[in-house]
């Protein structure tokens, strides 16, 4: 046994991470590169290593060797034999199978492999079969090309990766180049741009994950001008669209009338058309066609960009799988996925490209430097009787609902009064509450797309210093100089939700000053368990929660002064 070294790694693929460790953080940096982080109590974080997660590592250019020897390089004792041969499988998989243009049959592709034991296995699964493949050799199998993306989803799904040399289309040409005024790509963005480049033949799809306010929407573009191509662009909501038409307006060539609107306002598609999952998935009933997924072929496109890609929706999943010869570009700043589909990103839309931890940015001053700090509130008495009385399905509600978190929420406000705070929740009647006690402004989904452009200008001028939040802001909206956000309620344990609050203050502030998020949480609650896991993505990333356990009457302090807490609630 070395205790100089941070981890215990076991046979069933999880590593226990020491958290008062010494060598913590070169160990937490050293498993983010291919493994997923599963608990993160005070004392040991929980990581496990996934097939998926292998996979993206030997994406970005892990061999089964170099993760062994990290492995050994960080754990308490010998990593077990079992284990380091599971890693050598699994890694091996990815590019035993590869997928090319048929030279003979222009329409047909060609599955290859060296190793004959592999295309009869898969010939075995009726899947496949299916999708009417025809074994030409011991070693190739042919198929259809309209079939190319339905292969790679199911090769990932049954655990045999495939690497997809078929290459793309051209696209229709679109001639541009960076306005003169424009500063340059980071060191950063031109790595994320050369990584999704790829080697010859195997680039060209694929996801790169950066933080808020790290210049996602700047690789875009850059992809863009690199290629020369018309584009179609896919983002979460309105607002978003209009942020990346006026990026593209600034900082190239383009005009307006190369750039189009295609959501539920306008329909326009032009050389550059920037969309909404929300109208790609629209439909008159559950029994209609989706009548705007025609959009993926009404123009020759060369790229698609999506943008939030971890929010792709099911219909979008399955337009992609049948547009494989575009290049795809996936942009996030988390790639997990609340339901689990984190594969059909990496089958469809293509593996993790590029990816540098939030805190190492922080450090190099590209995004701001956070606090996060969770505050524990208890309930008041009557509301714990109700807490305890109400049904399970109901209590998690109840907790987040707590009206004691309105004294915080002034605490804080008091705390930081000549900062710009958000204050974002789920909730739309708490929302109200705390919108009329500190009289500011609520956006939510039920105010026109108008109204809320024009209380966002508002915040970004400093006319309002304080906005309430529904998740309509989660994802993309650029607030620069917000550095205060008070989480008061959210989507149950969503990792990827902790993740998009905390980028609407990641952006450098002109002040230079620190940026604080704040979760009030209900005390010996329902809320804390999920609280946890909420954390646990930004916990991955580097982020420590301080956390305080407070009552009305205790003051709200920064995270860097001295805390009053309970010994089992020291740093996560």
């Amino acid at each position: 046994m070395d205790n100089g070294k941070a981890c215990i790694v076991q046979r069933d693929r999880t590593v226990l991470l020491e958290c008062r460790h010494p060598h913590f953080e070169l160990a937490r940096e050293k498993l983010s590169c291919y493994a997923e982080l599963l608990k993160s109590p005070a004392s040991f974080h929980t990581y496990r290593i996934t097939p998926l997660s292998l996979w993206n590592a030997a994406a970005l250019g892990w061999t089964a060797t170099m993760v062994n020897d990290s492995l050994q390089s960080i754990s308490r004792f010998d990593v077990p034999v079992n284990l380091l041969e599971d890693i050598q499988q699994l890694i091996s998989r990815y590019g035993q199978l590869t997928l090319e243009v048929d030279t003979i049959v222009p329409q047909q592709l060609i599955l290859k492999s060296s190793e004959p034991h592999i295309l009869e296995e898969i010939m075995g699964y009726e899947d496949l079969l299916s999708l009417g493949m025809r074994q030409r050799s011991m070693t190739e199998v042919t198929l259809h090309q309209e079939r190319r993306g339905r292969l790679k989803q199911e090769l990932t799904r049954i655990g045999f990766p495939v690497l997809d040399l078929a290459g793309y289309h051209e696209g229709q040409p679109l001639v541009f180049s960076w306005r003169e005024d424009f500063p340059g790509l980071r060191d950063y963005q031109k790595q994320a741009v050369k990584a999704f480049e790829g080697m010859p033949g195997s680039g060209g799809s694929g996801v790169v994950a950066l933080p808020c306010g790290a210049g996602k929407t700047v690789v875009g573009m850059a992809v863009m001008e690199k290629l020369q191509c018309e584009t179609l662009i896919l983002t979460s909501n309105t607002t978003s669209v209009r942020q990346w038409i006026d990026e593209v307006l600034q900082k190239t060539t383009l005009t307006a009338s190369e750039i189009g609107e295609y959501s539920g306002q306008k329909k326009e598609v032009k050389p550059v058309t920037v969309a909404t999952y929300q109208i790609l998935t629209h439909r008159r009933s559950k029994e209609s066609e989706f009548q705007h997924v025609k959009l993926f072929n009404e123009r020759s496109w060369g790229l698609i960009i999506y943008d939030e890609v971890h929010l792709l929706p099911a219909p979008v999943f399955r337009a992609t799988a049948d547009i494989q010869a575009t290049r795809r570009l996936g942009l996030t700043a988390t790639l997990v996925r609340e339901d689990g589909c984190e594969q059909d990103v990496f089958s469809l839309v293509g593996p993790k490209r590029y990816d540098m931890p939030w805190r190492q940015l922080e450090e190099r001053g590209w995004i701001a430097k956070v606090d996060c700090i969770e505050v524990r509130v208890a309930m008041p008495p009557e509301v714990k009787e109700q807490y305890l009385c109400a049904e399970n399905k109901y209590k998690f509600r109840w907790a987040a609902e707590n009206p004691a978190k309105l004294s915080m929420i002034k605490n804080i406000i008091k705390r930081h009064y000549d900062c710009t705070i958000l204050i974002i929740g789920q909730y739309i009647d708490q929302l109200k509450m705390i919108a009329t006690v500190i009289q500011a402004p609520l956006i939510s989904g039920m105010m026109s797309q108008q109204e809320r452009n024009d209380l966002y200008a508002a915040f970004r001028q400093g006319d309002i210093p304080i906005l309430v939040v529904s998740k309509v802001a989660n994802f993309a909206v650029d607030l620069p100089d917000a550095s205060i956000a008070i989480e008061v309620s959210g989507s149950y344990g969503s990792r990827q939700e902790e993740a998009q609050r905390l980028g609407r203050i990641l952006r450098p502030k002109s002040n230079g000053k620190r940026a604080y998020f704040y979760t009030l949480v209900t005390r010996d609650s329902k809320e804390e368990d999920y609280a946890l896991r909420r954390q646990m993505f930004l916990i991955e990333q580097g982020y420590e929660y301080l956390i305080q356990n407070a009552s009305d009457e205790e003051p709200v302090r920064n995270a860097g002064e001295q805390l009053q807490v309970e010994e089992d609630a020291s740093l996560l």
